[in-house]
């Protein structure tokens, strides 16, 4: 019998899960509609059901744990932990309730550090000790690795650089504080920065045609990849604020890397040319030249799947 593990990623949406085995290849996967589960005991009823039957359908194979990567997740305990973009609120012992379902050990911890995770398993970090990947989605995550170990810190929340202070008194963020990173350098943030730029700037745009609650960041990268003046400025600035937060994470951390992952990381060079360049512009001078910033080595297809699946990999010395 060949041992496998299942990974799960739960968002406010859709939670994606799949088998895994220890080379990184996905057997099968399967879907199911986070939001149709009000109360997290029928999700985990659900979910331990779908995984069983993945299982079933394999032939040869022993399902040896399950690692979880979810938003507002504390690897110490295991739980999920008021978090606003789900149904189930206040404190959720989700690791202990899945345990109980499949039989098998179970980790948990959150998206952006199981990103990090199956970075420095399957994808461009495997030979570095010392690496952070920033998860550019709807918000900013981080999962920071050093010395070889996942950081989690006293409380097991270390890492927020989502919501360190890029602009005093800025934006409101979805925390609720002003001028964090996550509300300037995410693909909610760069909607916010063509939104105010428009108002401002005279030049034509592609984007003046697209209503503001439809407005994507993929539209605008596609536009900023075509020269369009306000999605190139707005690139540009998104740039350079998260130039502002990769500097100010480099200085505590020195990294040999930077692996940023998600939606508007899609945009490549559109986002990757002045992050570096400012980079170089505001890096400490015992940090220049040190770092490199690097697209995920892992596939967008299915690196939530393979992270969490590295996560419980780890735990058990699998991978």
């Amino acid at each position: 019998m060949e041992n496998v593990v299942a990974g799960v990623d739960i968002g406010g949406t859709n939670t994606v899960f799949g088998l895994v085995d220890k080379a990184g290849k996905v057997l099968a996967e399967g879907h199911l509609k986070t939001t149709d589960y009000p109360e997290v005991s029928d999700f985990v009823r659900a979910l331990g059901s779908e995984i069983k039957n993945l299982v079933s359908d394999q032939s040869n194979v022993e399902l040896a744990g399950v690692g979880i990567g979810a938003p507002d997740a504390n690897y110490h305990r295991g739980t999920i932990e008021h978090a606003p973009n789900l149904a189930w609120k206040g404190i959720v012992p989700l690791a202990d309730l899945v345990k109980k379902e499949v039989g098998v050990p179970v980790v948990v911890t959150n998206d952006a550090n199981a990103a990090a995770m199956g970075e420095m398993i399957f994808g461009g970090a495997k030979n570095m000790k010392n690496f952070i990947v920033l998860t550019l989605g709807t918000g900013l995550g981080s999962g920071i690795v050093i010395d070889g170990k996942m950081v989690y810190g006293h409380t097991g929340f270390a890492g927020e650089v989502g919501h360190m202070t890029v602009v005093p008194g800025g934006r409101v963020c979805g925390c609720e504080r002003k001028g964090c990173l996550e509300a300037y350098a995410s693909a909610s943030g760069l909607v916010r920065t063509v939104s105010e730029l428009i108002s401002v700037m005279r030049e034509d745009s592609i984007l003046r045609d697209i209503p503001p609650s439809q407005l994507t960041a993929k539209q605008i990268s596609e536009a900023a990849s075509k020269g369009d003046p306000v999605a190139v400025r707005a690139m540009e600035y998104t740039a350079e604020k998260l130039g502002f937060g990769i500097v100010n994470s480099i200085v505590f951390s020195s990294p040999e890397a930077i692996f940023l992952f998600g939606g508007l990381a899609q945009a490549g060079e559109a986002i990757f040319a002045p992050v570096r360049k400012y980079l170089q512009q505001y890096n400490y001078i015992l940090f220049k030249d040190t770092v490199k910033i690097l697209p995920s080595g892992v596939p967008e297809s299915n690196g939530a799947v393979l992270g969490s699946a590295a996560l419980i990999l780890n735990e058990l010395s699998l991978g």
